[in-house]
């Protein structure tokens, strides 16, 4: 039976005898701000200007001088849990996302996307007739569904934006990004020869976004949600902006941390009696560093701070903007990081992060003397750069661990909140240093705006809002903290803070839960962890140890899971992307794939067949995926079948015996596991072997780029072409099948012996 669209009016036999009505949309009331929510990506406590660095961050210090710097506020050790939480006004493992989204795991605490019982903000404003906007890093969905296949039930414009345009996954080159607008995969406007930066282009967008509303609709205030890839890695700047750090950051780590602490002290966004955290494990003193070791921790410290100063001048033109459309002071504008700085370039630091994940970091192949004659690359289009771990804990001053730890120096980072409107002009430029987490920022915009989020929505139950607003803070420097108790967990590390103290446990991969050693603060004198209470006081340990079990099952965080790399495998299955026969068939034309949809190459054996039709003069791109930095790379060369298996910038290249006869022909490349990190890469025309040559750096985790079918999309893997060197003739097929020869137990060992090096 037809239901009939809602009607109030009434009907009659003619017009004269009938009422007409109009279904109205909400709108929100005349002084509904607008909300700006700007979020950076492993930036670490100090390394804002108005937070203790030396780093040029003059646009976000001016808008922390006209509004408020949170010096006690928190997040989720990583990335994707963070933005959950920020977004749902949830505990992160209630909705779904424990840690980050490539991982599934059969748990409702960690699907990989958020939730439908969770609203988001954009959901609950856009319902109370808001603009929405994403621009920027989702990482809010499973891997494998950041394809054009889709789906796309969670991606931006699933989950209450009108508009995204951005990227899906946990990383990008900035500048060559993997780019979706709205629901499909887009090239970038520009490249690195024309001077494009990611960085630019999302802002572009943005205002772009905005004016095109506001240019219809003044009376419309929006939402934009602005989470850059900055400053992730890699590492990537403009020339004048790399230019400008050079030779600044020679007196090393030790140095720097003890001057960002003073500043820290001398400005009060740490509290007085505060300890400078012990160096890290791991973490070598300077003056103890060779002088190779010390010149490229000095170029990879410069790379990110030129990379930092450069998304400031981007914050400061979004500003701009918003002062030019006369909608500033009416915007509450919120800045602030989603975990600590980042370990993951590990003890030296890498040109390539994707070695970090392919335990390539103290070896033979990566001691910091071989990457010295590349070090001009560093920052540039060429590199994918991640510092080493000392200039990560000078990030994260003054406390100790980084990005994936429950101690303070992965969970404690700067909020800014700048609104004209609201905040008092004489507490302007002060301090607030009440406890608040990420999953607080939610209900305080509902409280803000003067909106209810829905108990329902599309006909869904929805979860509980569980953080606590601190719009009261905000109004009021005496304010009591509204969020007394706040758990946290991440690979099974584990912490609990209630009021004044808190209870820590840094897990190590394969120990056991219930013996491992928890540590005790009392955060009150003691902001970063330096004196260990946990033999003084047993009892009370054991009271918030207790409380962390109860809050982790009040809020799904179990089961405990401490698996860490092993879980970027894909599962192979029938009804996926990853079939369970292990068969992938293409068909050009195509769009670009994200890794996470990409055949799952990495670790295995394979061959690649292409069965193609061309001319004696028709070459280019059968296969390819990854970047110039890592990746592999299938093409048609001078009428050979060639095969750049390129390794962190180590090129293995097999190029056939034989010319590619015209017309049809099938072609096949081998890629075969050895021993160890060792490989064989082969290559077959029309069925007879045509070439052969071994690989000593086998890789098991190739690129965070995904693949391109009869072209190479973003930055050319192989040097002997130029991308997108679409192959010119009739590629009617691809077809990659994979050999069922992954070494599980190699992987898992991988990971711990990862964990193992902090």
């Amino acid at each position: 039976m037809m239901r009939a669209p809602r009607f109030e009016g009434i009907i009659g036999r003619t017009l004269a005898e009938s009422q007409p009505w109009y279904d109205e949309p909400p709108h929100p009331s005349p002084e509904a701000p607008n909300v700006v929510v700007v979020l950076l990506d492993d930036t670490g406590f100090a390394q804002f200007g108005c937070y203790g660095s030396d780093i040029e961050t003059p646009n976000i210090d001016t808008l922390a001088e006209n509004g408020l710097r949170f010096t006690n506020f928190h997040v989720a050790p990583v990335c994707s849990p963070t933005r959950a939480a920020l977004l749902t006004g949830r505990s992160e493992h209630a909705v779904g996302m424990r840690s980050v989204a490539n991982f599934r795991t059969g748990f409702p605490h960690q699907l990989g996307h958020i939730t439908s019982s969770a609203t988001t903000i954009a959901e609950v404003l856009r319902e109370e007739g808001y603009a929405t906007f994403c621009v920027g890093k989702w990482h809010l969905t499973p891997s494998e569904q950041c394809s054009a296949a889709g789906p796309f039930d969670h991606w931006p414009l699933a989950r209450g934006f009108d508009r995204f345009y951005g990227f899906l996954d946990g990383e990008t080159d900035q500048f060559h990004p993997q780019l979706v607008c709205d629901n499909h995969p887009i090239d970038p406007p520009g490249r690195p020869e024309d001077g494009y930066h990611l960085s630019e282009d999302l802002v572009d967008q943005a205002l772009r976004m905005v004016t095109d509303s506001k240019g219809v609709r003044p009376d419309r205030p929006f939402f934009l949600y602005l989470p850059f890839g900055a400053t992730h890695s890699p590492h990537q700047a403009p020339a004048s902006y790399l230019s400008k750090y050079r030779g600044k950051y020679e007196e090393g780590w030790d140095v720097f941390r003890e001057k960002w602490f003073e500043r820290q002290l001398e400005t009060g966004v740490v509290r007085p009696g505060t300890q400078l955290a012990p160096r890290n494990p791991g973490v070598d003193p300077w003056d103890e560093l060779g002088e190779d070791q010390r010149k490229l921790a000095c170029r990879l410290q410069e790379a990110f701070a030129a990379f930092l100063d450069h998304t400031d001048d981007q914050i400061g033109r979004l500003v701009e903007g918003l002062r030019d459309l006369d909608q500033l002071d009416n915007t509450l504008l919120l800045v602030l990081s989603d975990n600590g700085a980042s370990q993951e370039g590990g003890p030296f630091g890498v040109l390539h992060e994707m070695r970090f994940f392919n335990s390539l970091l103290d070896g033979a192949v990566d001691v910091p003397s071989d990457l010295i004659g590349r070090i001009d690359e560093i920052g540039g289009p060429h590199s994918h750069t991640n510092y080493p771990w000392g200039w990560a804990q000078c990030g994260n001053t003054p406390f100790k661990w980084y990005k994936q730890n429950t101690h303070e120096g992965g969970v404690h980072v700067p909020l800014i909140v700048h609104y004209p409107r609201r905040i008092a002009a004489d507490q302007r430029g002060s301090i607030r240093d009440q406890f608040s987490y990420v999953s607080d920022i939610a209900p305080t915009i509902y409280e803000l705006v003067g909106v209810t989020p829905p108990q329902t929505y599309q006909g869904i139950e929805q979860l509980p809002v569980t953080g606590h607003s601190f719009a009261s803070v905000i109004d009021d420097p005496a304010a009591p903290a509204t969020n007394s108790v706040q758990f946290f967990e991440q690979m099974g590390s584990r912490a609990i803070v209630d009021g004044e103290w808190k209870a820590v446990c840094r897990h190590i991969h394969g120990d056991d839960f219930d013996t491992e050693r928890w540590e005790l603060y009392h955060l009150a004198t003691d902001w970063s962890e330096c004196n260990d209470l946990a033999s003084d006081q047993p009892e009370r340990l054991e009271e918030l140890i207790k409380l962390w079990w109860s809050e982790a099952e009040r809020n799904g965080a179990l089961p405990l899971d401490d698996r860490t790399i092993e879980l970027f495998g894909v599962r192979f299955r029938n009804n996926s992307p990853h079939p369970a026969d292990r068969r992938y068939v293409y068909r050009p034309p195509m769009s670009p794939l994200q890794m996470g949809s990409s055949a799952a190459i990495g670790g295995r054996s394979f061959h690649v067949t292409a069965y193609v039709t061309r001319t004696a003069e028709q070459d280019g791109v059968l296969f390819a995926t990854g970047n110039e930095n890592s990746g592999i790379s299938v093409f048609v060369q001078s009428g050979r079948l060639v095969v750049d298996y390129n390794a962190f910038g180590e090129h293995s290249i097999v190029e056939s015996d034989n010319i590619i006869p015209a017309g049809d022909a099938t072609l096949v490349a081998r890629v075969t596991r050895g021993t160890g990190r060792s490989g064989t890469i082969s290559v077959e025309v029309n069925g007879q072997a045509a070439g052969s040559v071994d690989t000593a750096a086998f890789m098991r985790m190739i690129s965070s780029t995904g693949s391109s079918i009869g072209y190479d999309d973003g930055s050319a893997v192989s040097a002997r072409y130029q991308a997108p060197f679409a192959f010119a003739g009739k590629l009617h097929e691809l077809e990659i099948q994979l050999a069922d020869d992954e070494d599980p137990a190699l992987r898992t060992a991988e990971a711990a012996e990862e964990m193992r090096r902090q």
